[in-house]
């Protein structure tokens, strides 16, 4: 009948064999091979190079900042590539080879400053990278075979952190130079970044050639929504951006009248700048790639604005964990206070041995979570662990012995397997397919703005209250760790498949 739009026939996305999940998230090794090295060392080379405790976390801000922009971004573009070098990869390929060259300038920058722009190009381009790969995964598995794929996906992570978490220690095993003058970076941080750049280009390298992507017809064949259909879809408009501007406002306020922590400034610019784009963009009606994520951001699933909350809390203690457990355990466990000295560099390598063993627990825990899962449900089994992972927070500020310092891990592992995947199961049964990537890069905001409230907070709150005990950063995490898993108590999930 003339008039009548095109009809899409729906069938079933193909069930992928092991080796096609296998090839699908392999790249993700060499993603968190570079994040283990990051997370592992970065706090240890801008101490290396004279920042002070209370200093880091600003310097990580780079990170939150870069990821709030950069992620919603890659996944509404991603979503809407359809090339002869596929949807997806483009960017997980641009986002490693940046990744590389971020790998290989930080830990020669010999600057503080210098090194923070490394920083800054390191967290663009992993977020360009991984992002897709998130997404990567609800495109190339059906329903039922979705908890299978992030598990695997969180193994190849887990493996992945504990060699860049490793390598430095293992370097230094092998003989190589683990100290190194004021003001330097040792060789053996300095070759595992090396190595690290080119595990990243080779892993990804790997996923790009090895999988053929679906083309835009099997998609709408997958879902029974043809893009075009998709994109036609209207725009809304949030009305509450007077609200945010508001609040962006008297934050900035605030901190000029009580003299507070000027890194606040960051927050509270944040918020009046996302404030005025939602009020131009809905008294304008306008077009375009903001107005559609920022329409996408007013229209989440509710099942979406639950896990956010669950994530907030989630994310603020995971960044406290990356920051400031290296401050903590070299001076409580090795008694370290001098950055260039052999007894700071034994304990910031211990700091890596640790990451990789809880990485190491994640990527053994990663199977086991879709049996759990399937006994209690996707949302309970995420807030045992996330109450496990708060209970190693607890560990980490009173052990004191080197050894007994992996105990805390292996609750943080477990935890962690979880964050890697129960909230993207959970999230990619209710997301409409053709919006995976831009509805992922928007959870990343509930990833972000934690991260970034403990970059602009947690320095002054260490002046404020603990100036000279960084160990009670463990308690804040403790808490807020625990305010995760009651958060997702709160989360109802679509339980099929």
């Amino acid at each position: 009948m003339q008039g009548e739009p095109n009809r899409v026939t729906t069938r079933q996305k193909p069930q992928q064999s092991f080796w096609g999940l296998w090839n699908v998230s392999f790249g993700f090794f060499g993603i968190q091979l570079a994040f283990g090295l990051q997370n592992a060392n970065v706090s240890r080379i801008f101490q290396s190079l004279g920042s002070s405790v209370d200093n880091l976390a600003f310097l990580w801000i780079a990170g939150p900042v870069t990821g709030l922009i950069v992620q919603p971004l890659i996944g509404h573009y991603s979503d809407r590539t359809w090339g002869r070098f596929g949807r997806r990869r483009p960017y997980f390929v641009a986002g490693a080879v940046l990744s590389a060259l971020a790998l290989l300038g930080l830990p020669q920058a010999g600057v503080l400053l210098l090194a923070a722009g490394f920083l800054w190009l390191l967290d663009a381009s992993l977020n360009i990278a991984m992002e897709p790969f998130r997404a990567f995964v609800g495109d190339m598995t059906p329903d039922d075979q979705r908890a299978k794929g992030f598990a695997l996906q969180t193994w190849f992570i887990g493996a992945g952190a504990v060699i860049g978490s490793l390598l430095p220690a293992l370097f230094t095993h092998l003989g190589i130079a683990n100290t190194a003058p004021e003001g330097q970076v040792p060789d053996s941080v300095r070759l595992s970044f090396y190595i690290g750049a080119a595990a990243m280009v080779l892993a990804v390298a790997w996923t790009a050639f090895s999988v053929r992507e679906y083309s835009p017809e099997e998609m709408a064949a997958f879902s029974g929504t043809s893009h075009e259909e998709a994109a036609s879809q209207p725009l809304v408009y949030s009305a509450r951006g007077p609200l945010w501007f508001a609040a962006g406002a008297v934050l900035l306020g605030v901190v000029g009248e009580l003299g507070l922590d000027k890194q606040l400034y960051v927050l509270g610019g944040g918020l009046v700048l996302f404030g005025f784009a939602q009020m131009v963009l809905r008294a304008t009606q306008a077009k375009g790639a903001l107005a559609e994520i920022m329409s996408d951001f007013a229209q989440m699933p509710t099942q979406m604005r639950q896990l956010a909350v669950a994530q907030f809390f989630t994310w603020t203690a995971l960044f406290i964990l990356w920051i400031y457990t290296t401050p903590v355990v070299t001076r409580y466990a090795f008694g370290a206070v001098d950055t260039a000295g052999a007894a700071y560099n034994a304990g910031a390598d211990w700091v890596g041995v640790m990451f990789a063993f809880y990485n190491g627990v994640a990527a053994l825990a990663a199977f086991l979570l879709p049996v759990l899962a399937k006994r209690i449900g996707n949302a309970r089994t995420h807030a045992a662990c996330l109450l496990g992972g708060g209970a190693g927070f607890l560990l980490l500020l009173v052990l004191r012995d080197p050894w007994l310092l992996l105990l805390p891990m292996v609750f943080v592992g477990v935890a962690w397997a979880s964050i890697l995947a129960m909230p993207y199961v959970i999230l990619t049964r209710v997301l409409p397919p053709h919006k995976f990537g831009i509805y992922i890069g928007v959870f990343n905001v509930f990833i972000v703005v934690p991260q970034l409230m403990v970059a602009t907070i947690m320095g002054g709150v260490i002046r404020s209250f603990f100036p000279t005990e960084p160990k009670w950063t463990m308690l804040v995490g403790a808490v807020v760790m625990a305010g995760a898993a009651l958060a997702m108590l709160r989360v109802r999930e679509d339980n099929s498949a």
